[in-house]
């Protein structure tokens, strides 16, 4: 039986959904290039309308870090922040509200700087954008009107200020700067000032050496109806995130915020806090890597948030992960992109007023109906729990995808032992991106895939995030090599001898980590834009950048020795399989030179090593044709090693 990639990538992508009148404007892949740009259909369904031109590409908008694309009716205009190819060079771009030619939103104002879309207000023809100038390290926040023109600075650090939080009428905007995962301290701005002020928490310059602060991990702000206080995410309550009060008018202590409602079971984190219109929010849960979105209302008198709808999590939307939602307030209407480990990313929507929709098993409209093409839903793998207990006790969450019965393979199969990238990320059943078509081809290629979750992951509390802070290479590894040696070999469905390693990013460094310093464990190996020596890596980041990884990773002067000693480059002569290295040309994050430096070292040792660069990629990849070619050369370079 022979099954091509492009079997599993005939199922586009459908991510981002907007709501605006009878219309949806989403992202997708469904052009000639196979690169994501923007459409639009009518609600119910029609064929999808392209509003970019061909040539021009939208990045992934998880690497973002904002708003791909915000819709503005009044102005008949759509904001995009575009880059070129993957070079994260974000600029704030318009186009009419039915599609046409990019334009910069404000000239070359914001030539310099690689710019974030943060949050928009459509009525007031608002936008908040940060920035960091290429070349320093320094982010600066500011309020532009996209009708009149106008940019108001509010501030700048080089730790973040990053607007999280703005009143009704614009006049006062709450900033975080965040120094590592979970240390936020807040300032805030008001009209007519020159600069922020400081509102809660206490900055790292003012801090004594050695002084411990408690990490609050504050994020998603809105301003209560009264606008008396802030409701926000923190971790000072529950390590895997709830709900914080800060009082305006005496802002030193957080108060809690009860949550009653929830009706999802399991191990996991509150990731997201919405405002909706009023007194109701949404908020989502993620709860064993599957999503749980509600819809409630708050009580500021009682500081209660009272859940009222599950929105996600039951019926059809269910035992997934939802990609992102967006909320019409105009027609108090949802728009969610939903995807599970062996359904491709759907378009939906809750348009009930009265929630009807969302009650199992309808869960909501669908809009699109995205499929694999020749492939039987039961040669895919919905994998299974393979959580364990690591070398020093700690629970570690782990997936097992083996080939389906179906498929006929016979005998423990040989192992690919996948690592995701962050390090602060988690995999997750998803179809949506990078990883779970690989997963899947791979299985119905007759192998066994490993996920684990290791420490320093999201999605089961901060403690368990916070674990690879400074350590990288270190306890980080270790679970890896417990789980290779101490867990997989009592699985007799799985063949340990016939393994390899690969990841992404900082799942590439720990590829390169476990090949060199555990050589025994491997017979292959794939690094995909993954930091080879932390002191060139540190180097060559975006200056703006710097201070954070100088931080949670380790300064190239001061910690030197220390990089040294975790780095990947210092073990290369101890590798003995085979490697294959991806890359991006256009990376801005692991530079094209660092994923060369790796081959380099080991051909000039005398060991085998190919790379594979894609020229019109960033730290993703994106392209249709690049998609199959990359996932083609992984799973031949696994059949060529490990069968």
């Amino acid at each position: 039986m022979t099954i091509s990639i492009e079997s599993l990538l005939a199922a586009r992508l459908f991510v981002a959904p907007k709501l605006l009148g009878d219309r949806i404007f989403f992202l997708s892949n469904l052009g000639q290039g196979g690169h994501l740009s923007l459409y639009a259909m009518d609600v119910g369904g029609s064929v999808p309308e392209p509003l970019l031109p061909a040539r021009i590409a939208v990045q992934n908008p998880e690497l973002i870090g904002g708003e791909s694309f915000a819709l503005f009716p009044k102005l008949g205009k759509i904001l995009l922040m575009l880059d070129r190819d993957g070079d994260e060079n974000y600029q704030p771009m318009l186009i009419p509200i039915e599609g046409g030619i990019p334009e910069p939103a404000f000239g070359d104002t914001f030539a310099n700087h690689r710019m974030n879309c943060l949050h928009t207000d459509p009525e007031r023809n608002l936008a908040y954008l940060n920035g960091d100038a290429r070349g320093e390290r320094m982010y600066t926040s500011f309020q532009v009107n996209l009708e009149t023109g106008s940019i108001v600075k509010l501030g700048q650090n080089a730790w973040g200020s990053y607007a999280d939080g703005i009143n009704k009428d614009h006049t006062r905007v709450i900033m975080q700067d965040g120094y590592s995962v979970g240390d936020i301290v807040l300032y805030e701005w008001q009209a007519g000032w020159t600069e922020r002020k400081l509102l809660y928490g206490i900055p790292l310059e003012q801090r004594a050496e050695g002084q411990e602060v408690p990490l609050n991990s504050i994020n998603s702000i809105h301003f209560s109806q009264s606008e008396k206080g802030l409701l926000f995410i923190t971790s000072l309550f529950t390590d895997t995130y709830s709900l914080g009060y800060l009082n305006l008018s005496d802002p030193t202590e957080v108060k809690p915020i009860i949550i009653t409602g929830t009706e999802h079971t399991g191990m996991g984190e509150l990731i997201k806090f919405r405002h909706l219109d009023g007194d109701r929010f949404a908020v989502e849960y993620n709860i064993d890597g599957c999503s749980w979105l509600y819809e409630g209302a708050f009580d500021e008198a009682s500081l209660t948030l009272r859940l009222e709808h599950v929105l996600c999590g039951k019926g059809k939307l269910s035992n997934g992960m939802l990609e992102s939602f967006s909320y019409d307030k105009t027609g108090n209407r949802f728009a969610l992109s939903f995807s599970t480990a062996t359904s491709p990313s759907q378009i939906y929507t809750i348009e009930d007023g009265k929630r009807h929709t969302v009650r199992p098993p309808e869960g909501g409209r669908q809009h699109t109906r995205e499929r694999v093409l020749g492939i039987s839903q039961e040669w895919l793998s919905p994998g299974e729990d393979a959580s364990f207990t690591s070398f020093d006790g700690l629970r570690t969450s782990a997936r097992l995808y083996l080939p389906a019965p179906a498929l006929g393979f016979e005998g423990p199969r040989p192992l690919v032992y996948y690592i995701h990238g962050g390090p602060q990320g988690q995999e997750r059943p998803d179809f949506t991106w990078f990883s779970m078509p690989l997963i899947q081809y791979l299985t119905l290629n007759g192998f066994a895939v490993f996920v684990p979750n290791v420490r320093g992951s999201t999605g089961y509390g901060l403690s368990y995030t916070k674990w690879v802070d400074h350590d990288w290479g270190g306890k980080d590894r270790l679970d890896h090599v417990h789980a290779m040696t101490k867990v997989l070999p009592h699985d007799k469905r799985v063949d340990v001898k016939r393994a390899g390693v690969m990841g992404r990013s900082y799942g590439g460094y720990m590829t390169l980590t476990q090949a060199t310093r555990h050589p025994e464990l491997w017979s292959a190996a794939i690094d995909m834009f993954g930091p080879y020596d932390l002191i060139t890596f540190s180097q060559r980041i975006p200056e703006s950048w710097k201070p954070y990884f100088e931080l949670v990773i380790g300064h190239p002067e001061r910690d030197r020795d220390f990089l040294v000693e975790r780095s990947p480059r210092t073990y290369m002569n101890q590798i003995t399989c085979p490697m294959l290295v991806i890359q991006g040309k256009n990376d801005p994050r692991v530079v094209e030179r660092e994923s060369r430096d790796v081959v380099e070292q080991l051909q000039a040792a005398g060991k085998q090593a190919d790379i594979l660069v894609f020229e019109d990629e960033g730290h993703d990849v994106l392209k249709y044709a690049n998609r199959v070619t990359c996932y083609t050369t992984i799973t031949e370079f696994f059949k060529k090693h490990l069968m």
